[in-house]
């Protein structure tokens, strides 16, 4: 779950942990990486951070996912925190083993409180943490609609929804989107499949609206940036979004119902340039917030090395 040269948006919210959490001056971090894929990857990594962690002594191992959790406690890593995200907890083959890892290691952790029933059950060494990666503020910064959509190639007359995940992915339900906008012939649906982190903020700012439909999300990064960017939000009741959006205006937290989001959408679109004051409530869920929230993860964890 980390950026690479042929996927730069895989784990960039971890990577924007990473850095938050170097920018303090009570924390000395390091990196280690290695690519996704098969078993073998697996193995390789398991075997180079053995070989690592001989000759490097560390107060704290934190790994992101399951199964490079795995690889970290088979190489030995101790005290070893492992965030999980969602997909390793939910998915029918890997959220087994991810499950009987939170037992074996020193503390297990979740980026939103819904996620973490998933883990009901398991007898955890330590309580659960809730601690999300938080939104990168430099990056999801609101843009003038006119000038986003000229960076687009947009009209900028024009109406626009954004699907903020690649529609490929099934639990985030573009087919959702897509039927909903059948209501609505005069909007073009936007994604973020394959868009760079960069081109974030950009495709944010240039949209009326949100539209979240996910099935279940691990945490719902694309809430806080959607708030960051001040644009109206439609969302499940999934992740973090019912906390986030509370009480804010303009947006809209409520299961999928083709009606009653129909309804709520023809509400946004009436405005003829819908924005939203979310700056303040995305700011709560900042990296730098995070970072000092691991902070004191860490020192804590940091007691009970071996």
């Amino acid at each position: 779950m980390y950026p690479a040269k042929d996927r730069p948006e895989l784990g960039v919210f971890v990577r924007d942990q990473l850095e938050a959490i170097c920018r303090r001056d009570d924390i000395d971090a390091e990196l280690f990486a290695f690519e996704p894929g098969g078993g073998r990857n697996y193995l390789r990594a398991v075997l180079d951070l053995r070989k690592h962690l001989k000759s490097h002594r560390y107060d704290v191992i934190h790994a992101h996912y399951g199964l490079t959790g795995w690889v970290a406690k088979l190489a030995g890593a101790a005290p070893l925190a492992v965030t999980y995200h969602g997909t390793d907890l939910r998915h029918e083959r890997v959220g087994p083993w991810s499950r009987r890892l939170a037992g074996r290691i020193e503390q297990a952790v979740v980026v939103s409180e819904e996620l973490g029933r998933s883990l009901d059950g398991v007898k955890l060494k330590r309580p659960l943490a809730i601690l999300p990666c938080g939104v990168n503020l430099d990056r999801a910064t609101a843009i003038p609609r006119t000038e986003a959509r000229k960076r687009l190639g947009l009209d900028p007359e024009g109406s626009y929804a954004l699907f903020p995940a690649d529609p490929a992915r099934p639990e985030k339900r573009h087919d959702r989107a897509v039927v909903l906008l059948k209501e609505f012939p005069d909007v073009e649906l936007l994604t973020l499949g394959g868009v760079p982190p960069e081109a974030v903020s950009a495709h944010f700012s240039a949209a009326d609206v949100v539209l979240i439909p996910s099935e279940y999300e691990g945490f719902g990064l694309a809430v806080l940036e959607a708030l960051a960017c001040g644009v109206p939000v439609i969302a499940t009741p999934t992740g973090i979004a019912p906390d986030a959006l509370a009480d804010v205006d303009g947006t809209h937290c409520l299961p999928f119902d083709l009606g009653e989001w129909r309804e709520r959408l023809a509400q946004v679109l009436d405005d003829p340039d819908p924005r939203i004051d979310g700056a303040a409530r995305a700011a709560e869920y900042s990296t730098d917030v995070m970072a000092r929230r691991a902070a004191d993860l860490y020192r804590s964890l940091a007691e009970t090395r071996p």
